[in-house]
């Protein structure tokens, strides 16, 4: 199930969306403070973040799956959006070197073959914010919200995920403890509410944000291994036994 994309345009254009972005943009802003002369790619509805490197990256891209439905992006000058497939990307391996995916694995209907995609065209060493809605948390459970739709994650379902597609995660936060209401109460005080959240070790954060990097190859379990060294090993054979055989073989 894809969201769309009028849908996401007016959540972000109401105090609620307005609150959501600045607080996620903060987020990832820890993350990625620095992305010039880096090529960065936002894929499902990363527009609202994706402003803080427009001038500072080398280039920013923003693609929208099939399904959503795309807007343009930036409002003005050239645009920087295109709908495409999320599994079969219109761009050559290894050129981008910063990903991020908002809005897209929940709905995704098979996000392994997504991230899959993704490790293709990032570059090695390349890296991946990764945002989609927290299983236990608050904005999962109410539908009125773009978090409120599609699969939700939990932390060991997110991290299985990245690792079967390759990629091993190194940062974890969460974000949106503030409940997902447009009450003048509750968005005033949303500072609170994520401070709140980073100190109490509270399962009610609305998102789980993972950063990852590119694995270039696929570990093989020591018990992988040993298995095979058995398969492999020679079996011996007595001579006299060897001599038998022989025998029956040959009809001596």
């Amino acid at each position: 199930m894809s969201l769309d994309v009028v849908d996401l345009r007016n959540f972000y254009a109401g105090p609620l969306g307005r609150v959501t972005r600045r607080i996620l943009v903060e987020t990832i802003r820890d993350r990625w403070n620095n992305t010039s002369s880096l090529a960065t790619l936002g894929i499902g509805y990363a527009t609202p973040y994706l402003g803080p490197f427009q001038g500072e990256s080398e280039r920013v891209l923003a693609f929208m799956p099939e399904g959503q439905g795309v807007v343009n992006w930036p409002s003005h000058g050239l645009s920087s959006t295109a709908l495409v497939r999320s599994t079969m990307l219109p761009l050559p391996d290894s050129c981008i070197d910063r990903i991020l995916v908002v809005h897209a694995l929940e709905t995704e209907e098979s996000p392994g073959e997504m991230l899959s995609e993704l490790w293709r065209v990032l570059t090695p060493g390349g890296r991946i914010i990764a945002i989609v809605p927290n299983r236990s948390g608050f904005w999962a459970r109410i539908d009125s919200t773009p978090f409120g739709q599609g699969q939700p994650f939990s932390r060991r379902q997110l991290n299985n995920l990245l690792r079967d597609s390759l990629f091993s995660p190194i940062h974890w936060a969460e974000a949106l403890y503030v409940p997902p209401v447009q009450r003048p109460l509750f968005l005033k005080s949303a500072d609170v509410w994520e401070r709140m959240g980073s100190i109490l070790p509270l399962p009610v954060a609305g998102v789980h944000l993972v950063e990852a990097t590119k694995l270039l190859y696929r570990p093989m379990a020591v018990s992988q291994v040993r298995r095979a060294q058995r398969v492999m090993s020679p079996v011996f054979v007595p001579a006299a036994q060897a001599r038998l055989d022989e025998n029956v073989f040959t009809g001596h």
